[in-house]
């Protein structure tokens, strides 16, 4: 699928959301980011069973099967194992040097 027709539906997906419960997404940003569109998802299914909205369930599922045609699912970890791991990864910051002596006393 093209990353035209991905960011049509979720631009559809973005206005039924925003019209029928008030959520702001970011549509150009579900169309990149695989775990981003999923979270939308996941709360437009939610949205439709809770509050009956079948229109949200049927546009939540054409961009689910745009995201599988356009690469398959990652391997998913918790956030908290991604968080350890930029923090493992992150360069450490060089030592800084003491602070330079302060003129403690007063002025005459």
């Amino acid at each position: 699928m093209q990353a035209s027709q991905k960011l049509a539906i979720a631009a559809h997906l973005h206005v039924l959301l925003r019209r029928k419960t008030g959520r702001v997404t970011d549509t150009e940003w579900m169309a990149e980011n695989r775990e981003y569109a999923m979270e939308v998802i996941r709360f437009s299914r939610l949205k439709a069973t809770e509050d009956g909205h079948a229109d949200l369930a049927e546009w939540a599922d054409k961009l689910e099967r745009a995201l599988d045609e356009a690469s398959p699912a990652p391997p998913s970890r918790p956030l908290v194992q991604a968080a350890v791991q930029m923090l493992i990864e992150r360069p450490q910051a060089p030592p800084t040097a003491p602070a330079a002596p302060q003129y403690v006393g007063r002025i005459r």
